[in-house]
């Protein structure tokens, strides 16, 4: 193959056919650490896209993870709650579409205040709010503490119990590449092009 094939898309479509072949001949620490891998990678994708290519600083990025974590986790492994909640905790589906609305809201609430920083204020905002959170989750006794929940339902697809490492390796790098792809397909469009614009200041982005 010539230098000239790989193309960004074929790179990408041989990583994927090396991913979907990796449970089937590497060990399981390997797996286990590629899962965390993916994992830190999806997280670190919204980071990328917010600082590396919109140029604004955020030390906060743990705190929405941790809260829809959270949100999904009591959802699905809590008992006791009230019936118009409950049911979102029948799917672990149904309480990540919950975690990722939760954390939308206070994404918007918490940006709204936190945006009219700017300078060296911003970043240390951002670093306030992160440490608020992590210390309110630490302290909260019925979220497990530092230590976290236990008891937590695998995750069920079709009625299938994804359980095993080599399973949830493919949904986690699933998920990272469709982020990865669907990051790509936005920064080329119209509201991509307005999140470049960010990186040379509100002014330009504005006008």
């Amino acid at each position: 193959m010539s230098v000239r094939a790989l193309t960004p898309r074929t790179l990408f479509a041989a990583f994927a056919v090396l991913l979907a072949l990796a449970p089937l001949v590497l060990p399981e620490f390997t797996i286990t650490l590629l899962n965390y891998i993916g994992l830190y990678a999806l997280v670190a994708l919204g980071l990328v896209l917010l600082t590396g290519v919109g140029g604004l600083t955020s030390f906060g990025q743990a705190a929405f993870v941790g809260l829809g974590a959270y949100t999904t986790a009591v959802l699905t492994s809590a008992t006791g709650l009230p019936g118009w909640i409950a049911w979102l905790g029948s799917s672990a589906w149904l309480g990540l579409l919950a975690g990722l609305a939760l954390t939308a809201v206070f994404a918007l609430v918490l940006g709204s205040m936190t945006l009219k920083l700017s300078g060296h204020y911003l970043p240390l905002g951002t670093i306030a709010w992160g440490i608020s959170l992590y210390f309110l989750f630490g302290n909260m006794q019925f979220l497990g503490g530092f230590t976290g929940l236990t008891g937590i339902p695998p995750i069920t697809i079709f009625g299938r119990a994804i359980e095993s490492g080599r399973e949830i390796f493919y949904l986690v790098w699933l998920f990272l590449l469709a982020g990865i792809v669907t990051t790509h397909n936005l920064l080329d469009s119209r509201e991509g092009r307005a999140i470049r614009a960010l990186k040379g200041g509100m002014v330009m982005a504005e006008s």
